[in-house]
Parts: structure tokens; C-alpha cells; sequence
């Protein structure tokens, strides 16, 4: 008895043509997109800087991981504070700002206060940071 086996019958390989539109769309739109938008000017991102004293003098307003602010190591509520910023800038027009925010602070938290110490005058804000250690 003899048994028939089928023919075999290779199938053409229509993948890899798929792939290699795929990759040709790919680059095609790697090259063409803008990944980000760009400003319309120049944009110089600010360079950290390590290693530098903190300035001495001023006013120091601190923020914890909370919200919760002190000026100058007295515990103030939000709607004090501005009255409270302007009288000392009333006695010294130099006074520098001095924010300590906790690590764990929100940046929303922090941020109006930067803005709300430049509304009032002073001309000089610093954000303290603790620089990272080796090790």
C-alpha cells in the first residue's frame, strides 16, 4: 500500500514586509514630529550650583512637609503673613527672603510664596537647599 504525502507548499513570508513599513513609518515620523514644543526664543535652563555659603541676613520663612509657615522661627498663619512681610520690608528696603521649605513640600506651596515675596519688594528671594552628600 502505498500512502500519499501532500505537497508541500512553502507560503510566501508577507511579515516581514509588514515590519519594514513599520520601521520605515516609524523613522519617517521620528524625523518629521517635533518631540517638544520649542519656545519661540532662546531658553538657557538656570546651572546648579553647590558649594556656595548661604547668604547671611534677612528673613527666614519656613515651610513643612504640611504647608504649615513659620517667619523667623515664630509660627504665622497664611493671612498674617503678607502684613507681616510688608512691616519688615517697610523697616529695611535691602531685607532678603530666605525660604526653607521642607523636602516633602508640595512646589505648589512654595512657588506663590516666591511670587508673593517679589510682589512685595524684595529684591533678592533664596530658596536654602541642602546639597546631596558623596557616599
Amino acid at each position: 500500500m502505498k500512502l500519499n504525502r501532500p505537497a508541500r507548499n512553502p507560503h510566501s513570508e508577507t511579515i516581514i514586509a509588514l515590519i519594514d513599513v513599520v520601521f520605515f513609518l516609524l523613522v519617517f515620523f521620528m524625523l518629521i514630529g517635533r518631540m517638544d514644543a520649542t519656545a519661540p526664543f532662546d531658553v538657557r535652563p538656570a546651572t546648579a550650583v553647590t558649594g556656595r555659603d548661604m547668604p547671611a541676613g534677612g528673613v527666614t520663612l519656613a515651610i513643612s512637609d504640611q504647608g504649615a509657615l513659620a517667619l523667623n522661627g515664630e509660627a504665622i498663619a497664611r493671612s498674617a503673613l503678607s502684613p507681616a512681610l510688608s512691616a519688615l520690608l517697610a523697616e529695611d528696603p535691602e531685607l532678603r527672603l530666605r525660604i526653607n521649605a521642607h523636602r516633602a513640600a508640595e512646589l505648589r506651596k512654595v512657588l506663590p510664596l516666591v511670587a508673593e515675596g517679589e510682589a512685595l519688594g524684595f529684591r533678592e528671594v533664596v530658596l536654602v537647599v541642602t546639597p546631596e552628600t558623596d557616599g
